[in-house]
């Protein structure tokens, strides 16, 4: 008796541990895949807070990123479904094995801001973290010890290959469309509705943080750092922009939108979000790696801004020579402001994007390989491009529901049917055969009767 309760309560435990980290690696997996960019940024954090950067090509953070989505949810897929038990165990064991001790020294050395584990959706401190994976941890050894514990299977062995197939082609075709268009959920603090200018503001009472940005200049292949206070003349050439906090406060989700002229020096983020009206932003953070395809329309985009009065600017961490090479090769003439080139990442994920804010609002985006070009049939304020009001939590759960969700239970819904089928069908082969059984003692015991009888 004693052995049973053991076991029902090592099938309990092993089975709350298993759910605990399907939901988790679920999760984390679609966090990734909607918002590949900035995985591939925040990897590209940890790269360089272990000084890694140079030993890998540009694009691995990327390609990581992406592989990173499609492990942690189809381990998730496994583990909620009870599929490849024995696989989808180890797996969580070895992720869990690998990135514990990595939380744990990124949050010692605080060489990375946050973990970057569930992307902007939540974001958690990195002792959070490291907290979070310790019972993790747990929860992968408890499972690895008892996996075999009947772990319960919400699906058919013989149909497990369709859940596995679909939740393969989702997440690797949601990875896809979030990466040549835009993340379909923006969980930033430069989502759509964002008033820019509110963001940036300091809670009445609250003690304000202090910040300095230093402006790394070139001139005669030697590099200097410069203030707002002592920016230099045209004859240095701009190089980045590092922002740092030099005052412990309250920070404001919104610290580090700075903007300057790359033709004047002069600061114009008041100026920006002060304007009234449409402005629309080219935000290229690095002009040497931006998609070129887009020439002609950002072109088109510029002639049309001119035509009804609209104002145009592209924003850039980029130096001046890379600057002057963007506009011989595509012709601009459009004004070109520095900005922080983290901030210009947050603030769109195409290289180059397209934001239009409206009274220092933020009412739409686009990507480089979606520009509005042929929407712009007439002027702004007759066209449907306001999507500030949209809510970033209900398109995701929308997404979620509809081409995730809803297949999954739907080919759980035929799996269950089918093996009602089969169970019927059992049954009635069962009661076939015992009939027969039953017929066939029946005529053995006439037969028998009737020897006697003779």
């Amino acid at each position: 008796m004693a052995s049973r309760a053991l076991h029902i309560t090592q099938s309990v435990f092993s089975n709350i541990c298993r759910f605990l980290l399907a939901l988790v690696f679920l999760f984390s997996g679609i966090s990734k895949a909607i918002d590949p960019h900035g995985t591939e940024y925040k990897i590209g954090d940890y790269l360089a807070s272990f000084g890694l950067s140079g030993y890998f090509p540009d694009f691995f953070p990327l390609i990581l990123g992406m592989i990173l989505a499609v492990v942690e949810f189809y381990v998730g897929l496994c583990l909620l479904f009870g599929m490849n038990r024995r696989i989808a165990s180890w797996a969580s064991l070895l992720i869990m094995c690998v990135m514990t001790p990595l939380t744990l020294y990124i949050a010692v050395t605080d060489s990375v801001t946050d973990c970057g584990c569930f992307g902007d959706i939540l974001v958690l401190t990195n002792w959070q973290t490291f907290a979070k994976n310790i019972i993790l941890l747990l929860a992968a050894i408890v499972l690895f010890r008892w996996h075999h514990y009947k772990v319960v299977r919400l699906i058919g062995q013989n149909t497990q290959w369709l859940i596995s197939l679909y939740g393969l082609v989702f997440i690797f075709l949601l990875e896809v469309f979030c990466l040549y268009f835009l993340p379909v959920a923006d969980f930033t603090v430069y989502r759509n509705g964002t008033n820019v200018l509110q963001g940036m503001e300091i809670p009445e009472g609250a003690e304000a943080p202090e910040f300095e940005s230093i402006f790394v200049m070139e001139k005669n292949g030697v590099k200097k750092e410069f203030t707002l206070e002592n920016y230099p003349d045209s004859t240095w050439n701009y190089v980045e922009t590092i922002t740092t906090q030099t005052k412990k406060g309250y920070i404001p989700p919104i610290h580090d939108f700075v903007l300057q002229d790359v033709a004047t020096g002069e600061e114009k983020t008041q100026e920006l979000l002060g304007r009234e009206g449409f402005t629309f932003l080219l935000v290229a953070y690095n002009l040497s790696k931006a998609e070129q395809g887009a020439f002609d329309q950002i072109n088109e985009l510029y002639d049309y801004c001119l035509k009804n009065s609209y104002d145009f600017v592209a924003l850039t961490a980029s130096d001046e020579d890379a600057i002057a090479k963007w506009k011989y090769e595509t012709g601009a003439v459009y004004p070109f402001w520095n900005a922080d080139g983290t901030m210009l990442k947050t603030l769109v994920r195409s290289n180059p994007g397209l934001v239009l804010m409206k009274n220092g609002t933020i009412i739409n985006k686009w990507s480089r390989n979606d520009l509005p070009t042929e929407d712009l049939t007439d002027r702004l304020e007759q066209l449907p491009i306001d999507r500030s009001d949209e809510t970033q939590e209900s398109r995701l759960g929308a997404l979620v529901i509809l081409f995730l969700v809803m297949p999954l239970l739907l080919i759980m819904l035929l799996d269950r049917v089918w093996a009602g089928f089969k169970w019927i069908g059992k049954l009635r082969k069962r009661s076939k055969i015992a009939n027969l059984l039953k017929k066939r003692k029946n005529e053995k015991e006439n037969r028998s009767r009737k020897l006697e009888d003779e």
